[in-house]
């Protein structure tokens, strides 16, 4: 099963570097530990080591982390230089040995129900057929105690992020009902989605939402005055309250979903 179904594949292996440097940053940080926390709250109880898969993991920013709390984890990516940096983020915190990595595209690599965890964190935006990776993921997780996390680029707040920080009003009265923008990180194009075209491709995949949170609902347009690095753990503190109530993040950068195989899914894998 392919996951990348365009050509523009090559600029994540061009920009790895860039976007490591943006992981760094305070908006970076803040969406990996933001998304980070959600998925702590949700991971399978076990008294096994938990194995978990990276889809697209890139840097292995998340990857790292899980490893840090005892899980396996094997992180896939199209891009060598991504992996490479991945390669020496695991070595740099001593988990190595915890840390798998595949140079791979396909969720058919794979057993069914090979996983108790399973990460699809902002690829979805960048693949053409999104809801066929859902469904392939959805076959590889364990039982519907496993868990499927994922983030995806929200329209609403693409609008808030042209109308605020760029002050571009036509592009975002365009954005209301675009289904895709200008990845501003890497060039080329990106998809948008809503909350309720997320869980439309969740359904299909037999999949059932535990839980749906906003990532970044406010930090994205703090004024200059407040220091996004003296001042993060009060905006980590206030993203989390935010990201839980439905009436703030619905305008939110990101939204996150964690799911799970519905009782239908359980029934098809056996």
């Amino acid at each position: 099963m392919k996951m990348v179904a365009n050509s523009e594949d090559d600029r994540f292996s061009r920009g790895a570097e860039k976007y490591a440097a943006y992981l760094e940053s305070p908006e970076g940080r803040l969406r990996i530990d933001l998304a980070f926390a959600n998925l702590q709250e949700f991971l399978p109880r076990a008294t096994r080591t938990l194995l978990a898969l990276d889809l697209g993991g890139g840097t292995g920013a998340v990857a790292v982390g899980l490893a840090r709390l005892g899980l396996r984890v094997t992180i896939t990516d199209t891009s060598l230089p991504m992996l490479d940096i991945a390669k020496r983020a695991a070595q740099q915190a001593g988990v190595s040995e915890r840390i798998a990595l595949k140079h791979a595209d396909a969720t058919g690599l794979f057993d069914a129900g090979s996983f108790d965890v399973i990460l699809c964190h902002n690829i979805l935006e960048y693949l053409d057929d999104p809801a066929s990776v859902l469904y392939g993921a959805a076959r590889l997780l364990r039982d519907s105690s496993s868990i499927l996390s994922v983030l995806v680029r929200n329209r609403a707040g693409e609008v808030l992020k042209v109308a605020i920080q760029t002050c571009d009003l036509a592009a975002a009265e365009r954005h209301i009902t675009s289904e895709c923008a200008e990845e501003s990180l890497y060039g080329g194009k990106v998809y948008l989605f809503t909350p309720e075209s997320l869980q439309t491709m969740l359904k299909a995949a037999a999949l059932e939402t535990i839980t749906e949170r906003g990532v970044r609902v406010l930090a994205d347009y703090l004024p200059a005055r407040i220091s996004r690095v003296s001042e993060y753990k009060k905006i980590f503190r206030l993203e989390r309250e935010l990201g839980r109530r439905p009436e703030f993040a619905t305008v939110s950068r990101y939204v996150h979903c964690l799911a799970r195989r519905t009782d239908r899914a359980d029934k098809e894998n056996k």
